[in-house]
């Protein structure tokens, strides 16, 4: 009698286990279920990512998500916060220091920025949530998809200057054919497929990029003119919600202080972008609104770029400017997610040839070469700085004042190994 219970009782538990068998291999109901705990691989813990923080519960008015793997690996980490137990920093800083990697052993420095504030973005959502009539909280989503402009954009299969005209950015202010279908073409937060048509791009990928134009176009310039090609901006990396990655620069005036031979160098590559910005191989003349600390960067070799592009504009030379308009441009909620609905967008028309320079001049060489050299040299540089950097003087004669300036200040550069961009060419090429 007890030999046949114990087997009976043997019997019944290896069902059992062969039932949980058949099961956990993924052939029922519960096929997800977590094995014996012995058998769990010990995954490491990870950054406590939130949706908020990353700005993906605003998808798709956003960037992009090309990046986000690299968050959820810990293969971008913030400074200062490298445990893996740690949460990320306040979602209220416009952008952050962070390590990048891609084998998990070399690390280096990058920058996470937004396009606009945490203020700034809560008021664009409201904007969007208002202008449909819905004064508390609404799905972005559906009410950018509903807009006419949008309706316009899916039903395209090219961008072109109508599907623009009205938006805020300055990279549009005088939109070419050209110009709009380099845009297509590098756009990097979808397949590279080498077009000029939006075949390859979904419904997701045409709001994301006509919001980025609308908030703040500077990761679409990064995209459109890379480095690679010469082009004086830091790396796209890509993005992750309404955040986005690119290389890491050090802010021009956090090295005014540095020694006379340093400024002259920085002052010279300064204006050596502003005149690379108004003349360049492909015929793309690029001008600056407005200047402030942040503007320029330089990497760690000494090489300086643009950091923010976002008061940058652009002019396509080959094509022209486009014909002054005889009526007001449209504008709808895309026109007012970062800026004033009420305001004039400024015409293409109204740029001059050196501006950008009259900026530079007045706004940032004075603070990073005051009173660094001796005194004849000095006081031709200041002479010099009054003259490029006064805006009621005539193109020629601040473009002339301009390229004095550049002259004497790369007569007091030196070949040295600090300046790693440029060396050991210098000891070989006049160019340096």
């Amino acid at each position: 009698m007890g030999l046949r219970l114990g087997c009976r009782l043997f019997s019944a538990a290896l069902s059992w286990m062969t039932l949980l068998q058949f099961l956990t291999r993924g052939h029922g109901p519960v096929a997800d279920a977590s094995p014996a705990p012995s058998l769990v691989p010990r995954v490491k813990p990870s950054y406590s990512f939130g949706r908020t923080f990353l700005g993906l519960d605003k998808c798709n008015a956003c960037i992009g998500t090309s990046i986000c793997k690299k968050f959820f690996k810990e293969e971008i980490r913030f400074d200062n916060w490298p445990a893996s137990h740690l949460k990320p920093p306040p979602d209220h800083f416009p952008g952050y220091s962070a390590n990048y990697t891609d084998d998990s052993k070399s690390w280096r420095l990058v920058e996470i920025s937004r396009l606009i504030g945490k203020d700034q973005n809560e008021l664009s959502d409201q904007k969007i949530c208002t202008s449909v009539s819905l004064v508390k909280t609404c799905s972005i989503e559906r009410v950018l998809r509903k807009t006419e402009r949008f309706q316009k954009w899916l039903k395209a299969r090219r961008l072109t200057p109508a599907l623009v005209q009205g938006l805020p950015s300055l990279l549009l202010r005088c939109p070419t054919q050209r110009l709009l279908d380099r845009i297509v073409r590098r756009y990097a937060e979808v397949p590279d497929a080498g077009s000029v048509y939006m075949d390859h791009f979904t419904d997701r990928d045409k709001l994301r990029l006509l919001y980025t134009l609308s908030v703040n176009a500077h990761p679409v310039l990064l995209q459109v003119f890379p480095g690679a090609e010469g082009w004086p901006f830091p790396k796209y990396l890509g993005s992750c919600g309404r955040l986005l990655v690119s290389t890491s620069t050090t802010p021009l005036l956090e090295l005014s202080s540095g020694p006379p031979d340093r400024a002259a160098d920085l002052g010279h590559q300064l204006l050596g972008v502003i005149e690379f910005l108004r003349h360049n191989d492909w015929n793309y003349f690029f001008y600056f609104t407005r200047i402030h600390a942040g503007t320029f960067g330089v990497f760690d070799n000494g090489h300086l770029f643009i950091r923010d592009a976002s008061s940058l504009g652009v002019i396509d030379r080959q094509e022209g400017k486009r014909p002054a308009r005889s009526s007001p441009e449209p504008r709808d909620i895309f026109s007012c997610l970062a800026a004033d609905c009420q305001s004039d967008l400024p015409s293409c028309n109204t740029v001059q040839e050196h501006q950008s320079l009259v900026l530079v001049c007045r706004e940032l060489l004075p603070k990073l070469l005051e009173g660094k050299f001796p005194k004849p040299v000095q006081e031709e540089i200041d002479a010099l700085l009054d003259r490029c950097g006064d805006s009621s003087l005539d193109g020629q004669t601040v473009i002339g004042g301009a390229r004095r300036l550049m002259d004497i200040l790369k007569s007091l550069r030196t070949c040295d190994a600090r300046f790693a961009y440029r060396y050991p060419d210098c000891k070989y090429s006049e160019k340096y």
